[in-house]
């Protein structure tokens, strides 16, 4: 196990009926608000109008920022940060999924940057204050409400880039499975598929002696498993929306992570597709996330054992021969998201039908990702491309 630091001073609101705590919650913080949200979903929920009579009654100001994208654009960044300058604001109130919390994120740190919000994506260093951020959350998916990190698109450039920093991390985030109930399959499905990808691209992994994280990975993802098709069946099901909730935020607050070295493969794939064809983040993890498994298992013998590991422990697969055990595995990972959650499993049926951009979109993969290095299988530019190809088609085990 490596060194490392753990730090997350988020304060969790997690249930039902906790909205009455919410200008508790902002006060010490100012009583200028930013209230960030996406779509009309809060408005047809009724949850923004409980946010804002909340607002009102506890004397606070309030400016709106709306219409922020399922893969949030850096248009709604700078016209954020532009915001809060014009009007001298305290506190972003972020109302949504994880999409909503990272614009505001960086949002957050542009407010107190001089130069284009873009620069803080493509270098985190040259992040340094940032307005306080409050969330209430509405989607199971990214984790974004206990860490530091976000994920911000430029559709100009054709570029989906990860940045992040200690002073974005959520003060305090709300947490009410309730709030979930009104998630739409696709989304609850798109949601479990990158919960379930943060825990697999931490657990495949080279680092030694990681027993506790990785007993914490395997035990979240079966949680996720077990849960992901109950919310697809039954959207009210309260103990269903609670664990996928939980499970979505402690996939991705340190736990699981801390303590290992290497760097992520799938998501810095799928980023290249979402950034050319604004495709749903999840959906496409999971279409490329078993190919990926494959591929390792097909290329490189030293991966058998642990994806054998993840075979037994987190699928109950009995068998001797690691191999076995370890395809056995990739093809329950593959059936779980096409059978039980319902996810279109080919590139053509989300809209990806030709394959002359795939070589462009790999070279960027490898080079933005760091992919042919220190990675559970470096990749090299031909690998990707592979990878996407092989995503054109349906699995055959």
């Amino acid at each position: 196990m490596e060194n490392f630091r753990l730090h997350i001073p988020t304060d969790i609101r997690f249930g039902k009926d906790r909205l009455g705590e919410l200008p508790e919650a902002l006060a010490p913080f100012g009583k200028k608000v930013l209230l960030t949200y996406g779509g009309g979903s809060i408005k047809q929920s009724g949850l923004y109008g409980k946010v804002l009579d909340l607002l009102v009654e506890g004397g606070f100001e309030v400016v709106e920022l709306s219409g922020i994208e399922p893969n949030p654009r850096i248009e709604s960044v700078r016209e954020g940060a532009r915001l809060i300058k014009e009007h001298q604001l305290d506190v972003i109130l972020a109302v949504g999924g994880g999409s909503v919390v990272d614009a505001s994120k960086v949002i957050a740190a542009a407010a107190y940057y001089d130069g284009d919000a873009w620069d803080l994506v493509l270098d985190s260093s040259k992040i340094g204050r940032a307005v306080p951020i409050v969330d209430i959350l509405t989607l199971a998916a990214t984790g974004t409400e206990m860490n530091s990190g976000a994920v911000i698109s430029n559709l100009e450039t054709k570029e989906k880039l990860g940045t992040g920093g200690l002073q974005l991390i959520p003060r305090v985030s709300f947490l009410d499975p309730t709030l979930t109930y009104t998630v739409s399959k696709w989304q609850t499905a798109a949601g479990t598929a990158d919960m379930l990808s943060h825990l697999f691209e931490q657990y495949f992994n080279r680092t030694e002696g990681v027993d506790v994280q990785d007993s914490l990975a395997e035990g979240l993802m079966k949680t996720a498993i077990k849960h992901g098709p109950v919310a697809i069946k039954e959207p009210e099901n309260y103990t269903a929306r609670a664990n996928l909730l939980w499970t979505s935020t402690l996939s991705l607050n340190g736990l699981v992570g801390r303590g290992r070295n290497g760097g992520w493969t799938c998501h810095a794939i799928e980023h290249e597709l979402s950034a050319y064809y604004d495709i749903t983040h999840g959906i496409g993890l999971a279409i490329l996330t078993p190919r990926w498994m494959a591929f390792c298992l097909d290329n490189d013998s030293t991966t058998h054992a642990k994806f054998a590991a993840y075979g037994r422990n987190v699928w109950g697969i009995s068998g001797n021969d690691d191999e076995t055990v370890a395809r056995e595995a990739v093809k329950k990972t593959y059936d779980f998201f096409k059978q039980d959650m319902e996810i279109p499993m080919t590139l053509p049926e989300v809209g990806i039908e030709t394959k002359e951009l795939v070589p462009e979109m790999s070279q960027h993969a490898v080079r933005n990702g760091g992919l042919d290095g220190n990675t559970f299988v470096p990749l090299s530019v031909r690998d990707v491309e592979t990878i996407i190809l092989n995503s054109f088609q349906e699995m055959t085990f």
